[in-house]
This record gives C-alpha cells, sequence and structure tokens, in this order.
C-alpha cells in the first residue's frame, strides 16, 4: 500500500510500525457549530482510509479527538475561544454547546456510514475529548517546563519554537520565513519571546478572565492551548510515535507543526511516521468557511432531497488531494450515479440470480479496485472500475449478475451501503407480471398505468431485451 506523507513530500510505500496493526488518529471537529459539509469531506476521507487499510488485512486502531475547549478563532493564539463565543451566540453554557453538537455530530457521521473510532472506547463515547485529557495535558505541560521548552507569562506558558531545531519541518517552512497575522482588534501578549510561539497553557486573567470552561494547574488556574490535546490525547491512548495522522491541508503550517513539536520535546521521539492531509471543497473557487459564510450543513444537503450517500460518493468522486468545488449540479449527478449502482446491486434478485454468474470477473475487477485504492486511496479510479463494472451488468444480464461477496467489498471498502436494499415482495413482483401481459397484447395505457404504480413504490422499471429490469428510484 502507499500513500502520499506529507513529512517526506512524496508518496511511500506504507509499513505498519508493528506487523498486521495500524494506528490511526484522525483531527476531529470543534463542537461550538454544525459542521459544514467541507468539514465532512475530510471526516469521509479519514472513514474511507480505515476502511482501505482494513480491506488491506490490517487491524486498526483508530482514534478521533473531539475539541471542546481551547480552540481560539484563530489558529494561532489570537481571538475568542470558539466554545465561548457559540455558547454567547445561542444564550446556553459551553459544556450544554458542547454536548449539543457532539451529539448532532455522532448522528450525522452514523447517517454518512462513518465508523465510530475504536481506539479509545467501543461505543458512542467513543471520541476522545480535550476536556477529558485535562491532566495528561499539565502534565505535558510540566515536562516541557522542565526540559526548557517552554516559558510562562503573566497571561500564558507558552512552547519556545526556537528551542527545537526540526520545528517547520512538516510545510517545509523556515521559522524566520513563518508569520503570524494578528488582527488588530486582538491583544496579542507582548511577552511572546516569538511570534509563533505558540499557548500550552492560557491563563484565566485578561481577555480570558471571564472563561467558563477552566482548570486547576500548578502554575495557576487556566485551560489548554488548541494544540496540546492532540499530543496528549495520542500519547495517552496509541502512544508514539503512531503509524498515520490526517487532517485538512490547512492543519500542516500552524496545528500539526504544533502538535509534533510538543511530541518530539517532551517525549523525545516524533509523533507520526506517515503524515496524511486532504485538500479543501470550495464554495464558488473558496474555500468553505464559517467565517466567510459560505458553508453548508449536512442538514441542507438532506432538506433538498438528497441522501447522505449521494454526499459521501460526491466525494469519493475526487482524489483526497485534489480541491473539489461543490454545487448543487454536481451532487445530482452524484445522486443518479449512485441509483445505477444500486440499480446494479439490485440485479441480484432478478430471475435467475446468480446462477450463470463468472466468480472469475470479479476476482479480477475486485483485485482493480483493490489495487486502484491501494495507490494512494485512488477513489475516482475505483468507482470508474465500478462503472464499467455495472454498465456492462446492464448490456449483459444475468452472466453479470452481482454476486453478495464482491458488494459486501465495495461496502467495506468505500461505505456506499449497496447492499442495504432488499428485494421487492410479492406484490410488487405481481405488478410487474401484469405490466408485461399487458405489455404482450400492446395495452399501452394499462402498462404505462402499472408502471406509475410502480414508481410511486420507489421502483423504476427497465425494459430490457430480456425482460424487465427493477432498480429502486
Amino acid at each position: 500500500m502507499k500513500l502520499y506523507n506529507t513529512l517526506g513530500r512524496q508518496i511511500q510505500q506504507f509499513q505498519p510500525l508493528k506487523e498486521g496493526e495500524v494506528s490511526l488518529y484522525t483531527c476531529g471537529p470543534t463542537v461550538y457549530d454544525y459542521a459544514h459539509i467541507g468539514n465532512w469531506r475530510s471526516f469521509v476521507f479519514d472513514d474511507t482510509l480505515r476502511r482501505v487499510l482494513e480491506s488491506e488485512g490490517y487491524k486498526v486502531k483508530h482514534v478521533m479527538n473531539i475539541t471542546d475547549v481551547g480552540h481560539l478563532t484563530s489558529d494561532a493564539d489570537e481571538g475568542r475561544d470558539k466554545l465561548e463565543a457559540g455558547a454567547e451566540s445561542r444564550g446556553s453554557s459551553v459544556w450544554d454547546v458542547a454536548e449539543h453538537f457532539i451529539e448532532i455530530f455522532i448522528k450525522d457521521s452514523e447517517k454518512l456510514n462513518i465508523l465510530p473510532p475504536n481506539g479509545y472506547k467501543e461505543n458512542r463515547s467513543a471520541y476522545a475529548r480535550a476536556t477529558d485529557f485535562i491532566d495528561e495535558q499539565i502534565g505535558i505541560v510540566k515536562i516541557l517546563l522542565d526540559k526548557g521548552f517552554a516559558y510562562k507569562t503573566d497571561e500564558a506558558i507558552y512552547f519556545e519554537v526556537s528551542k527545537l531545531d526540526s520545528y517547520g519541518k512538516l510545510s517545509g517552512q523556515k521559522l524566520e520565513d513563518k508569520e503570524v497575522g494578528a488582527r488588530e482588534d486582538v491583544v496579542t501578549d507582548a511577552n511572546k519571546r516569538h511570534p509563533q510561539d505558540f499557548a500550552l497553557w492560557f491563563f484565566t486573567v485578561g481577555r480570558f478572565a471571564g472563561h467558563e470552561m477552566k482548570w486547576h494547574s500548578p502554575w495557576g488556574t487556566g485551560f489548554p492551548g488548541w494544540h496540546l490535546e492532540c499530543s496528549a490525547i495520542i500519547h495517552a491512548t496509541l502512544g508514539d510515535p503512531i503509524d498515520i495522522h490526517t487532517g485538512g491541508v490547512d492543519h500542516i503550517g500552524t496545528h500539526h507543526a504544533n502538535e509534533m513539536a510538543q511530541t518530539e520535546a517532551a517525549f523525545g521521539n516524533k509523533l507520526a511516521n506517515f503524515w496524511v492531509h486532504n485538500e479543501h471543497m470550495l464554495v464558488d473557487g473558496k474555500k468553505m468557511s464559517k467565517s466567510l459564510g459560505n458553508y453548508i450543513t449536512l442538514e441542507e444537503v438532506l432538506k433538498r432531497g438528497y441522501a447522505p450517500a449521494d454526499l459521501r460518493l460526491l466525494y469519493l468522486q475526487a482524489h483526497y488531494r485534489s480541491q473539489m468545488n461543490f454545487s448543487w449540479e454536481a451532487l445530482t449527478a452524484a445522486s443518479v450515479r449512485l441509483k445505477g449502482y444500486r440499480a446494479f446491486a439490485d440485479l441480484r434478485f432478478q430471475p435467475g440470480g446468480e446462477s450463470a454468474l463468472k466468480n472469475e470477473a470479479y476476482i479480477k475487477i475486485q483485485d482493480e479496485i483493490n489495487q486502484a485504492l491501494a495507490d494512494d486511496i485512488s477513489t475516482p479510479k475505483a468507482l470508474s472500475l465500478l462503472d464499467a463494472l455495472a454498465e456492462q451488468a446492464q448490456d449483459k444480464g444475468s452472466e453479470r449478475e452481482p454476486l453478495v461477496g464482491f458488494l459486501k467489498f465495495i461496502d467495506n471498502a468505500l461505505g456506499l451501503e449497496l447492499l442495504a436494499s432488499e428485494d421487492i415482495n410479492t406484490q410488487q413482483k405481481r405488478l410487474i407480471h401484469q405490466r408485461e401481459q399487458a405489455r404482450a397484447i400492446k395495452d399501452w395505457k394499462e402498462s404505462d398505468a402499472l408502471r406509475e404504480a410502480l414508481n410511486k413504490q420507489g421502483l423504476d422499471i427497465n425494459d430490457t431485451s430480456r425482460g424487465p429490469v427493477w432498480s429502486r428510484g
């Protein structure tokens, strides 16, 4: 299996640290608002990566964090805490806001057929919340202070980036070339030694004097910075180094660079062997974001009559390292494409079943799809192979009807739930038979009426040379 490793800036052969097992950490949501479909692209990619690893035979231990404290409106140390701002806009407590959006995130993940993480807990509490790891975060701060990698001001404890020679290696930027665009309306700590130094622990003073979420520490009451949680969670749950760390490309320069620095300085080893980053989803050529107000939620997609699987397929149509531009027309096309796959899956219920099936054909195509996915998760190529097979099946009939095992492989690898459909009932089969009798005597009025009755029950009928083929509308 090969993956593009941001750390080496090239596609590399993947080799896990432990034979047959993979440790995977994926950056989760900050739960102050609804996730938008740009966020969901990242989470669906993470899920697809895990599915492909499991299809390759690896046992994957997967941890995903949930940021419920410390993420400011800037990825650096500026602005307000997003949870505090979200709570204020809703007239609620930060704790209630976090619980509300965690629950929504879990439910929406289930709708998109995203597997829950399994490396922390084996239930709906499987997500590693930042607030569940406060002691571990305080422990890392202590180590960094003791080793001389951190310093204290009246406002915060900072990591001193100039003390770590390897800082910035993930992005390839030299420290002197990096700049922080401080917002004019935010007061930045004048006692920071370097603009790139980042907060490990904020004290509840000054702009954060009224911060609702706070804990006691050896240095004073406060709360952790955003970057610290991931290092603490990984160290506590998976151990470091891990095999794979994922996230969006916007994490490379700051968030992931800071994670790496903390772990390397505190524990003397790297955080991850592979860093895998997905590209943005754009709207009208611009990055989708809440700050720009151009974001679309899953709820809006569903209200327009699309299924979650339509959106999932839309993501898979583009390679994860390519930017993709969202449009409702593109989502409609993905929905039509998915209907074609479902019609292909439904062929297993047509007369003749799998009796005339050529197993070798499916073994060959499954191997080709596996090769595509193992080559840096090339989902577009995998889907093109599935397209060709589905079209061939519709043209040639029963000799290409799908094996249940093949469909299960597709579902496991891509999460499209092609096996979710069930056979039609006896009454629907009777209507199809009656329609064929009407067609035989050229009673087109009755034939059309029966087709309409079937359409109302969610069945489309395609008349072929070997008889009617139904699919779900």
